[in-house]
């Protein structure tokens, strides 16, 4: 359905017989992802998908957990497209005209891309899928940071970040090779089987050293720590629609990947009882924890030293990294429930933040490539949030509340989060790395309350409205503004982090289940 999608897309943009406005496409790839996301839930049905299908001769395996995270996948990016500007011209028409960024285009053609690779990479069950996937996913995220081609700073991000990319893609591929080299099968349910049966040493070491490499190379892509260096100067380089999806969906398919790959090559134990051990368990087990352990401890305190919003946000990413891995490598039926509450919940809350960050911008800022050469205007300093309350105290208090739930303040609902993954944390021993993370939230909560400052403080300096004064008639006529949609989803997500504890056993039941599904097969 996307590939075919995606191909009609590009055809009627080169063939350009039919003259389609840019708010088109992005309205078109919303309705794509729309209807994969309905084709995804009916999937749902089918009764055999509880124990997983292999389809594409066992090269993709689907089950409930993949085709949720789909669904998960195909809605939050038709909200991240339905966001894009609008731009008010009121040059041409004296009743004024609304149309699309010329931009959303090409960004709607590359985020369907993107999200295909993502919804590949989530369902791969060989190494070879695996690779394809996260290469197709990767290239649209390295056009997307390279969108805004008149802009140096997203140049150079997108510079940054197809090298260091691809420096990432070439470790997961050494160690999709080595593992190939000592065994002569790519299929991970086969390395499963070999592992099983076979008692030669120096296969077992060579899929251990394998395994690790992956592992490494996809803790790259996810910035997690001590790997995550790329990803405040790409965040905060590129425009923030751009960053809004960098933050969410590419995390989410790997993150759903290495759930996959725990179950298949780590360990796996019900009630503290290990009843089977696969490939490398001890040592995936112990590369998740460093991991963890060090982008808590990264994402908190580098996070206080930042003056750029999405710089600090690129670093609140981090630390909550830190809390998903850390569910991870627990590897029980409690911890892999909060491992996927955690995600579902990152993502509504960070998807919010970034949509509100924009539409502040919207409401700020002016677009005038003429004269400054800027395809894009965003918020990029922390200070420019001051006094913004006064002027937009419906958005400030959406923002506020949705950054108090990423610090885990009750009773929000990145309180429960947190709250699920250290109590699964400390239930199975795990009592240092619980009383780290507990401390390092409490630090990082700081950062957070920075912001929030800012918003309510009043603007004695007033430079918004020498802004406007000082600006030419054209900045004022060509602005983007903010569409209906846009308010709504921002309203829904916000009474959602509100209003969670009222009702929670809906969200709860249903990450539960798939938990135990994993478990119980």
């Amino acid at each position: 359905m996307l590939f075919i999608s995606i191909l009609s897309l590009i055809t009627a943009k080169a063939v350009n017989i039919i003259k389609i406005n840019h708010i088109h496409f992005t309205r078109i790839s919303f309705i794509i992802l729309l209807y994969s996301g309905a084709l995804s839930l009916n999937a749902l049905y089918i009764q055999s998908i509880g124990s997983g299908i292999g389809i594409y001769n066992g090269l993709f395996h689907i089950n409930h957990i993949t085709q949720l995270m789909e669904i998960i996948m195909f809605t939050v990016g038709g909200v991240i497209l339905l966001t894009w500007p609008l731009i008010n011209n009121t040059t041409t028409l004296s009743e004024g005209e609304i149309k699309g960024d010329k931009y959303s285009t090409n960004y709607s053609i590359l985020v369907l891309f993107s999200i295909l690779g993502s919804s590949l990479l989530i369902s791969s069950f060989d190494l070879i899928s695996i690779y394809l996937s996260i290469e197709l996913q990767s290239f649209g995220l390295y056009v997307l940071a390279t969108l805004y081609r008149d802009s140096e700073s997203s140049t150079k991000a997108g510079l940054k970040y197809f090298l260091l990319g691809g420096l990432s893609s070439s470790i997961i591929l050494l160690g999709s090779g080595i593992i190939y080299s000592y065994t002569g099968i790519t299929n991970l349910e086969s390395l499963y089987l070999l592992n099983s049966i076979t008692n030669q040493e120096y296969i077992i070491q060579g899929l251990n050293l394998g395994i690790i490499i992956i592992f490494i190379g996809f803790l790259f892509k996810i910035a997690a720590a001590p790997l995550h260096n790329w990803s405040p100067d790409v965040y905060d380089e590129v425009p923030t629609i751009v960053t809004t999806w960098l933050t969410i969906i590419p995390k989410i398919a790997i993150l759903i990947l290495f759930l996959e790959l725990q179950n298949n090559l780590g360990i796996i134990s019900i009630n503290n009882s290990i009843i089977t051990e696969l490939l490398g368990s001890t040592l995936i087990k112990n590369l998740l924890l460093i991991s963890s352990l060090l982008s808590l401890i990264i994402g908190s305190l580098l996070g206080l030293a930042q003056i750029k919003i999405k710089r600090l946000l690129a670093y609140s990413t981090i630390s909550h990294i830190g809390f998903i891995l850390l569910a991870l490598a627990i590897n029980t039926e409690q911890s892999i429930d909060s491992f996927i509450f955690y995600i579902i919940q990152y993502t509504i809350t960070n998807l919010n933040i970034f949509l509100i960050v924009l539409a502040l911008s919207y409401k700020l800022k002016t677009i005038n490539l003429q004269i400054n050469n800027e395809p894009n205007k965003d918020i990029n300093y922390i200070s420019e949030f001051k006094g913004l309350f006064t002027s937009n105290p419906l958005l400030c208090i959406c923002l506020a509340m949705s950054l108090f739930s990423m610090a885990g303040v009750p009773p929000l609902v990145g309180f429960f989060s947190k709250q699920f993954v250290l109590y699964s944390a400390l239930e199975n021993g795990y009592y240092f790395i619980s009383i780290i993370a507990i401390i390092l939230s409490v630090i990082s909560a700081s950062y957070y309350l920075q912001i929030i400052k800012n918003i309510y403080q009043l603007n004695d300096n007033n430079e918004l409205q020498s802004l406007n004064n000082n600006s030419s008639p054209l900045d004022r006529d060509k602005t983007e503004i903010l569409s209906n949609v846009h308010s709504y989803i921002i309203s829904v997500l916000s009474l959602f982090i509100l209003l969670f504890f009222l009702k929670p056993s809906i969200l709860l039941n249903s990450t539960q289940l798939l938990a135990l599904s994993l478990f119980f097969n």
